[in-house]
């Protein structure tokens, strides 16, 4: 049975130790419920210890004396008896707090049992988390994210100038919250009603007067890796994804094709290799990765190489413009040398139910002429006359 007395500062500091690594409880007699608990080291703890209504007692810890008054003691014991008097458990639901995922806990179950399972592009999930989400809210309880912390990260992103980047953002934001619900882990999603930024469908690409600029500052980028990265997104106008994972073994070199089983779309294309491409590949053959281009990451590929591309447009003078700008670069080059829409979209293996049929029935022969004519084009008016000059940019100064 706890001792009782009116707790005060004097009768409290004055408490004896308990012997032989005991811990006392004494309980108060102004407010009931209140305990102290006093370990033989001489750390004094305030409690809550009640009755719930249907159930065992339970104990509520408060906070440790002298850091909490006996003041502050007192008017959250009355709070907690208020709540218990209500029917509730507070011991109950600040168990459920102690046990709640964080964000970053959540997103790993995303990534693990949705993401990688489900999406080919899940890397750019795990980018996006770690570039923006980790930091405000990777150590954050579920219970704490609300709409207002969500939509400041949307806005930064928005100011700092990337405003179709911050909408991709709280679209991933959003997608995890509504897995864990669809998973029973969460119930509900702080993520929605927040206004996403306009966006307007891109036409941009590399123009005339811009190919010298770039072609030059191509030239003097000094990884080797990004540059023919970069080159060989321009010359084959394949996804991001795809190029960066692209591996020797799907490469033909006799019938200049690369192949490429999973795609964007999950229909599967293979690509025409022109020879300035083939050039560019043969250059950088090699027996120490499976990738074409290896990176330092879990996947073992290249993932973005935004800071040379970065270095790029710098030098270059160029501004607004993508990598995936590159892909459309090249089908806006395949038009203004005489391409169909049905041999643009074959090549570029755009997902089109009303040219589906037409795609099925081209062969590549047609598709290669177009891509070599393009690539011509391109290197002409970027002041390039021979295939070969393109793996000379690395010997340039």
């Amino acid at each position: 049975m706890a001792e009782k007395f009116n707790f005060t500062k004097a009768e409290i500091d004055s408490l004896p130790l308990p012997m032989n690594g005991k811990r006392d409880t004494y309980q108060d007699t102004k407010v009931s419920g209140l305990h102290l608990r006093i370990s033989s080291t001489g750390i004094k703890t305030f409690s809550v210890f009640k009755r719930i209504k249907g159930g065992n007692p339970e104990r509520i810890t408060l906070g440790r004396y002298p850091d909490m008054t006996i003041d502050q003691a007192r008017r959250k014991t009355m709070e907690i008896n208020l709540v218990i008097a209500d029917g509730r458990n507070p011991a109950e639901a600040k168990r459920k707090l102690k046990s709640e995922l964080l964000f970053g806990e959540l997103f790993e179950e995303y990534l693990e049992r949705h993401s990688k399972p489900k999406k080919k592009t899940w890397t750019e999930d795990l980018d996006k988390y770690k570039n923006h989400i980790e930091k405000p809210l990777g150590k954050r309880k579920l219970s704490e994210i609300d709409r207002a912390a969500i939509s400041l990260i949307h806005s930064n992103v928005t100011k700092a100038g990337y405003p179709i980047a911050a909408n991709r953002i709280l679209a991933l934001i959003s997608s995890v919250f509504g897995w864990a619900i669809s998973a029973g882990l969460w119930e509900n999603n702080p993520a929605i009603g927040i206004r996403r930024n306009k966006e307007k469908s891109r036409d941009r690409f590399i123009q005339s007067d811009e190919l010298p600029r770039f072609f030059q500052a191509l030239s003097e980028e000094s990884n080797g890796t990004v540059r023919d990265y970069v080159l060989i997104s321009l010359l084959t106008g394949a996804r991001r994804s795809n190029v960066c994972s692209m591996k020797w073994q799907d490469i033909n070199f006799d019938r200049a094709e690369w192949r490429i089983d999973e795609t964007k779309n999950d229909i599967p294309q293979t690509v025409t290799l022109s020879p300035e491409a083939i050039e560019v590949l043969q250059n950088r053959k090699s027996d120490d990765s499976e990738f074409v281009f290896p990176g330092i990451g879990k996947s073992g590929h290249l993932q973005e190489p935004r800071k040379g591309w970065e270095r790029i447009l710098k030098r270059a003078g160029i501004k607004d413009l993508r990598l995936h700008d590159l892909r459309r670069t090249l089908g806006s080059w395949q038009a203004k040398t005489g391409a169909s829409l049905a041999i643009i979209g074959k090549s570029l293996n755009h997902k089109n139910q009303n040219t589906t049929a037409i795609y099925a029935r081209l062969d590549l022969d047609p598709v290669r002429d177009s891509v070599n004519t393009a690539t011509s084009a391109m290197l002409a008016a970027g002041g390039l006359t021979k295939p070969g000059e393109i793996v000379q940019f690395k010997k340039k100064k």
